[in-house]
C-alpha cells in the first residue's frame, strides 16, 4: 500500500506497516510535527495564550479513528482544538480565520477511494501551507523533535457543529449570488454526494436557494458507491437520473467538497474543466479582472478571460501555487480544471458551495438550459491518463528525457513538462497525491486529444522500460 509525504500534508492507505501506510503511529507523528511547527512559529504568542487549531473531517470510514488520534495529539502538545466534526475542506478553511485560530487540519483524502485518508494542513489564514513551511514540518517529523506538554498545560476541545450552516450563510451573502433570481427559476437539481459530507451541505444550500433537490448517495456513511473522483466513467447513475427526473442539471462533489462537476440536462457531462469556465464567465461579466488556473487546465479559461478584457496566467499544479499566483496578479477568480473554484471574495480555497451558488445565479440570468450554456463556450477536449509508478522508475530522468526530445517546441518545466503545440498541448507530471505520472492532453477534438495521449503514454513507457 502507500504513504505519501508532501509539503501539503500526509496521505496514505489505512492499515499495514508504520512508515509504509497511514497507520495510527504515522497519524500521531505528523500531527505532532504540525503542532510542533505551530509552537515554534508562534513562540512569542504562546507565553500569553494557548494555540488553537480547527479540525474537521469528511465521512470516510477511517475518519473517526484518525480524527481522535490527531485531536488528542494536539491536546497533548498543549494546543486547543475547535472540533467541527463532520465537515468539508472549504468549511474548515473559512472557520480558521473566523475562529482566529493558528491553523487547521482537514482529515480527508479528497478524491481518493475509501481506503485512503490524509492530513491536509492549513495556516492561520485558512490556506494551505507553502512549500517552505511544509518542508519544515516534514523535517520535524523525520527528526521526531516533539516536546509534549505537562499535565497542567494540556489543550482543551471545543465542539462546534454549526460551521456548515455558517458556511452556507457566508456563501449566500456574497454580492454576486442572487438568491431571488434563482428562486424565481424553480430549478430542479440532482445531487450526488458520494455518501460524504457533501450529501448534507449541498442539498441544504440548494434548498435555501429555492431549488428542488433530488438526492443520490447523500447518506454520509463513508461507503462510497463509486470511485469518488468526479469523472465521467464514475457517474453513470447520476447521468441517468438527471434525464429520468427531467432535472435542470446534476451536481457531483468529491468527499471533501472542494471539487465540483455538473451534469447537463441531457444527461451528458458538462465537463469538470468547464465548471471554472462557466463560473468565471459569470464573475468576469460582473467584475473586470484577471484569472489563474494551473497548467493542466483547459485553454477555455484563457479564451473566456480575454473575451472579458482580462489577463489569464497559468501556475504550477497545486492549490497553493494557484493561490500564490492569484495574489500576485490580483486575480478575481481562479482554480483548477478538476472542478475547483477559488473565489477570493469568499476565501482563497477551492469551494464547491461557492461554485454551486455562482453557477446557479449565472444560469438563472442566462435563460439557457445547461446544455445550451455549455455549447456556448469554446470547444476543447481533454484526455487524462496516468502511468503507475514503481520505486525503480526515475521520474525526474524520464521527464528530463522528454524535455530534451521536445526542446524545439514551446515548453515549460515549471511543473513537470508541458509542451504547447499550435492547436494542442500535453502536460506530463508526477502526482502530488498518488504514485503515478499524470499525462494530460487537450486538442480541438476528443479523437485528437486521445491520439496525442496514446502517443505520449507510449513514449513514456519506452523511456521507463515498462
Amino acid at each position: 500500500m502507500t504513504l505519501i509525504k508532501s509539503i501539503s500534508g500526509i496521505r496514505g492507505t489505512i492499515g499495514g506497516k508504520v512508515g509504509d501506510n497511514l497507520t495510527p503511529v504515522d497519524a500521531v507523528k505528523f500531527a505532532s510535527a504540525y503542532g510542533t511547527f505551530l509552537k515554534l512559529n508562534n513562540s512569542a504568542v504562546i507565553k500569553d495564550r494557548r494555540l488553537k487549531v480547527v479540525i474537521g473531517r469528511d465521512a470516510r470510514i477511517s475518519g473517526p479513528m484518525i480524527h481522535n488520534l490527531v485531536q488528542n495529539t494536539l491536546i497533548g502538545l498543549g494546543i486547543d482544538v475547535i472540533d467541527l466534526g463532520l465537515s468539508t475542506t472549504p468549511t474548515v478553511e473559512i472557520a480558521v480565520p473566523l475562529e482566529k485560530a493558528d491553523g487547521g487540519i482537514i482529515l480527508t483524502a479528497s478524491h481518493n477511494p475509501k481506503q485512503w485518508n490524509a492530513l491536509k494542513l492549513l495556516n492561520n489564514k485558512g490556506e494551505f501551507l507553502n512549500g517552505t513551511d511544509g518542508a519544515i514540518i516534514l523535517k520535524i517529523a523525520e527528526d521526531e523533535a516533539f516536546d509534549f506538554s505537562e499535565v497542567d498545560y494540556l489543550g482543551e476541545v471545543t465542539e462546534n457543529s454549526s460551521y456548515m450552516d455558517i458556511h452556507i450563510d457566508e456563501v449566500l451573502a456574497l454580492p454576486l449570488v442572487d438568491v431571488e433570481a434563482v428562486k424565481a427559476k424553480q430549478f430542479k437539481v440532482v445531487i450526488d454526494g458520494v455518501n460524504s459530507s457533501g450529501g448534507i451541505v449541498i442539498p441544504n444550500l440548494l434548498e435555501q436557494m429555492g431549488v428542488e433537490v433530488v438526492k443520490l448517495y447523500c447518506e454520509p456513511n463513508g461507503h462510497f458507491p463509486h470511485n469518488p473522483e468526479p469523472l465521467k466513467e464514475h457517474l453513470g447513475d447520476i447521468c441517468k437520473l438527471v434525464v429520468e427526473e427531467k432535472a435542470d442539471f446534476g451536481i457531483v462533489v468529491d468527499p471533501d467538497v472542494d471539487r465540483l462537476a455538473f451534469i447537463s440536462n441531457d444527461g451528458e457531462m458538462f465537463g469538470e474543466e468547464y465548471t471554472l469556465v462557466a463560473v468565471a464567465d459569470y464573475v468576469l461579466s460582473r467584475t473586470k479582472g484577471n484569472t489563474v488556473s494551473n497548467m493542466s487546465s483547459s485553454r477555455a479559461l484563457r479564451d473566456i478571460t480575454e473575451k472579458h478584457g482580462g489577463k489569464y496566467q497559468a501556475s504550477a499544479v497545486g492549490e497553493v501555487n494557484v493561490v500564490t499566483l492569484m495574489k500576485e496578479t490580483n486575480a478575481i477568480i481562479g482554480g483548477e480544471g478538476n472542478g475547483g473554484i477559488i473565489y477570493p471574495e469568499s476565501h482563497y480555497g477551492r469551494d464547491s458551495l461557492v461554485g454551486v451558488a455562482l453557477f446557479l445565479t449565472h444560469l438563472a440570468k442566462q435563460n439557457l438550459s445547461v446544455a445550451e450554456l455549455r455549447a456556448s463556450y469554446p470547444h476543447y477536449f481533454m484526455s487524462k491518463n496516468k502511468i503507475e509508478l514503481t520505486p525503480q522508475i526515475d521520474v525526474d530522468l524520464i521527464l528530463k528525457s522528454m524535455t530534451d526530445k521536445y526542446k524545439n517546441e514551446d515548453i515549460s518545466t515549471i511543473d513537470g513538462v508541458k509542451i504547447d503545440f499550435p492547436t494542442e498541448w500535453v502536460h506530463l507530471r508526477k502526482s502530488n497525491t498518488e504514485p503515478i505520472i499524470r499525462i494530460y492532453t487537450e486538442a480541438p477534438s476528443q479523437k485528437e486529444a486521445d491520439v496525442l495521449a496514446e502517443r505520449f503514454v507510449k513514449e513514456l513507457k519506452e523511456i521507463a522500460g515498462i
